[in-house]
């Protein structure tokens, strides 16, 4: 419920949220279940290692309105209630507390099928380690692994994690989130102006595209119509946020980014081959070929059937192979399946002296963490987590300016990872 209304000395307004974790309140720790996974390091998330508190900007719906969110916890053990600072609002509509929940309560997974998982995995670790010290990171783990608001930001940002060191994925995220505050200033831009900013198709492409894109052009003109009303925050309230996210935008909509030329979308936010895949799916979105209402419903049984027949459906979209499926399929609840990449086949190399390769590196890890079953996943990224934290330090007290450093190469010896975050540090 809202519990407190008050105005900044600034001049700008502020709303405080209550939001109860109830089943989740028995050891819930904000910052475990936050600083889980490396989609809280993309932008726009903001997790501030001093204050242990956590902000991004969030889309409200009916009527669309976005809002800066700060999320904390307060400093008691028995805590069964976090702390959401609404900035941008003066007051919320009963629709739009309830979108306000729902995407806090999916980031942090706090639905009681989320809870019983996460008492079932424990369960499951304790049964089989029982006191050994080896295994403390395991019984330590949350449980909860940090998702996205929605599912689009999660299937985007899965797409990111493809084929590249995870510095460019940071950056990827970081521009997207920057066309977003460029899109969102040219709506309130003259006509003129926001015709310059959508590069043109060239005219020999243009008959091809016409009738594809016409009915994305219609829904697109009427969202940015709302938007101009409902979905803007002024300049003068960013910079009055308790963070600095002028020239940082939410993270892109469908419909924002549905008819953006491939070219521009690519070269603006060193994309390379993703903006097509990226376009591909915010425009199946848009045109209503791909239902996401329908993928999440659908996925509230986290059974292997149900399991396979998402898996398909997924692996129809464009560019969405094994590891991205796995990879969105894990956002979904889904921690049978782990996805295995090149990070995958150095870790069991380095921690379980496993000589892989991308041709068995799905049966190596099935055989490895069969015994957690059906929670692999959770097992297996506990334990990468847990290695992450040796080499870099405690993830939750990184500086932003040190997510960069997880890398490939630095993975290799701790020692240089060490030495490059102090470098980087000092010159600050």
């Amino acid at each position: 419920m809202a519990k407190e209304q008050e105005e900044n000395g600034n001049g700008s307004s502020s709303l405080l949220v209550e939001l109860p974790i109830r089943e989740a309140a028995e050891g819930f720790e904000l910052e475990k279940a936050i600083c889980s996974h490396g989609l809280f390091m993309l932008a726009p998330n903001h997790w501030d290692p001093i204050s242990r508190s956590f902000s991004r900007p969030l889309r409200l719906t009916s009527p669309p309105l976005t809002v800066t969110v700060r999320i904390s916890q307060p400093p008691t053990s028995s805590s069964s209630t976090l702390y959401l600072r609404v900035y941008g609002a003066s007051s919320l509509s009963p629709p739009h507390r309830h979108s306000l929940l729902n995407q806090v309560s999916r980031m942090l997974r706090l639905s009681e099928s989320e809870e019983n998982k996460v008492r079932e995995f424990r369960s499951i670790v304790e049964a089989l380690h029982g006191e050994e010290e080896a295994t403390e990171y395991l019984r330590s783990f949350s449980g909860r692994v940090f998702r996205s608001p929605t599912l689009f930001e999660d299937m985007v940002k899965c797409i990111l994690l493809c084929n590249c060191q995870f510095s460019r994925t940071l950056s990827m995220a970081k521009a997207l989130c920057e066309l977003q505050f460029e899109i969102q200033h040219q709506i309130s831009s003259s006509k003129a102006a926001e015709d310059d900013f959508i590069p043109k198709t060239p005219a020999g492409k243009e008959s091809k595209r016409k009738l594809r894109v016409s009915k994305v052009s219609m829904r697109l003109e009427s969202k940015f119509t709302e938007s101009k009303v409902d979905n803007s925050v002024s300049d003068l309230q960013l910079s009055q946020e308790p963070l600095d996210f002028v020239g940082m935008g939410s993270f892109p909509s469908p419909e924002e980014l549905a008819n953006l030329d491939e070219s521009f979308l690519a070269k603006r936010c060193n994309l390379g081959y993703r903006a097509s895949r990226i376009l591909k799916l915010a425009q199946g979105v848009v045109q209503g070929n791909i239902q996401l209402t329908q993928l999440e419903e659908d996925c509230k049984e986290t059974s292997l059937s149900s399991y396979d027949k998402l898996s398909q459906r997924l692996r129809q979209i464009d560019g969405f192979g094994p590891f991205t499926c796995a990879n969105v399929l894990m956002c979904m609840g889904f921690y049978h399946v782990i996805p295995a990449d090149s990070e995958t086949i150095r870790h069991l190399k380095l921690v379980h002296s496993k000589s892989c390769t991308v041709q068995t590196v799905g049966r190596d890890v099935e055989l490895i963490y069969a015994k957690y079953a059906p929670f692999q996943f959770l097992a297996y990224w506990a334990e990468m987590w847990h290695f992450y934290g040796q080499r870099f330090g405690k993830l939750s007290e990184l500086p932003v300016s040190d997510y960069k450093l997880i890398t490939a190469s630095n993975m290799k010896n701790k020692k240089i990872a060490t030495r490059k975050r102090s470098k980087t540090s000092a010159e600050e």
